[in-house]
């Protein structure tokens, strides 16, 4: 398969006249708005009840703090396996996708008509519509508030949670408490507390290792979970600000734990750890959450490496006067 879509349509391997060559940046356009629409937005609407207006959708659904989890017949849950680390991909990428809106917005105007290709036939296999950036970019935001206020909801939840001394709440209980000992007898001086007494957020305070890029920083780590763990796996957020090629501008952590493990929170805090510290990463473009701080990483003059570290290391030097009381 070309990377160039065009290319990839039956007959038009080899069509690079002046006309294709016009033709195939149209395509590419249009590809790159309706796959945002379609495959991005239109399908995290869905999962969150939001209409494409951006209000809330209808539903007959009881308030998730009403009931206990424990209690619900799977046999009626719809089987969704991808739900939740969609939310997550797009908490990765969210960055990504507006920069996608703001080139397409460099590119074309709001309400311009797709142009046809050569190979589409009108009412068969042709892809008709109009451009509106504008419009994505509205609904882009929408999503984002929206899963935000979703993992607000999540401590809420835990709250009633552990009350009711549920399973969820009692083993993340029970987990904290095994964790914090475990970080006590590191050679680091990292800690974690619970929110409010809050099982279901995690407070990390992680120290930078001596002798690296990290040395001398101190950053608060925001773990926050729902009743659902570990089918929805928790959410990662920096407090304190970073400049990370692993960590988006607005303090998302993208990392990997081990998947034999996802229900074991230790496994997760190591893989944060670990991400901050790898000094040679493999290139994986879907671990690209920071664009800017990718592209100095990860770029091919010989200053943009040089520039990332300043970059992060100025970050580092700012975080103890950041660090939140």
């Amino acid at each position: 398969m070309s990377a160039n879509p065009y290319e990839n349509e039956p007959g038009f391997e080899d069509a690079n006249t002046p006309r294709d060559k016009e033709a195939q940046k149209h395509y590419v356009q249009k590809i790159r708005h309706e796959t945002l629409r379609i495959s991005i937005i239109q399908r995290l609407e869905s999962y969150l009840g939001l209409q494409a207006n951006g209000s809330s959708a209808p539903s007959d659904t009881l308030d998730s703090s009403s009931f206990d989890y424990e209690d619900i017949d799977e046999s009626n849950v719809p089987f969704e396996p991808f739900k939740d680390l969609c939310k997550r991909k797009f908490l990765w990428y969210y960055d990504s996708y507006m920069a996608a809106v703001a080139q397409g917005k460099s590119e074309v105007k709001d309400m311009q008509l797709f142009v046809r290709m050569p190979f589409e036939s009108p009412n068969t296999n042709s892809m008709d519509g109009r451009f509106n950036y504008t419009e994505l970019e509205r609904r882009l935001k929408a999503i984002k508030a929206a899963l935000d206020a979703e993992t607000l909801r999540w401590a809420e939840e835990g709250r009633t949670s552990k009350a009711g001394e549920s399973t969820v709440a009692v083993n993340l209980q029970h987990q904290f408490d095994q964790v914090s000992a475990y970080l006590k007898r590191g050679d680091m001086p990292h800690s974690v507390v619970l929110e409010n007494g809050n099982p279901f957020v995690w407070l990390i305070t992680y120290f930078g290792r001596p002798m690296t890029n990290l040395d001398g920083g101190l950053f608060r780590i925001k773990m926050s979970f729902s009743t659902r763990f570990p089918n929805e796996q928790p959410r990662v957020k920096f407090e304190t600000k970073i400049f990370h090629h692993h960590i988006a501008a607005d303090g998302t952590a993208c990392y990997s734990p081990n998947p034999m493990k996802m229900e074991d929170v230790k496994s997760h805090i190591e893989a944060i750890f670990e991400t901050l510290e790898e000094d040679e990463p493999a290139y994986d473009p879907r671990k690209i959450v920071n664009p800017e701080a990718t592209k100095m990483f990860w770029g091919n003059k010989p200053d943009d490496k040089k520039q990332y570290n300043r970059r992060l290391r100025r970050s580092v030097q700012q975080s103890m006067e950041e660090f939140p009381e």
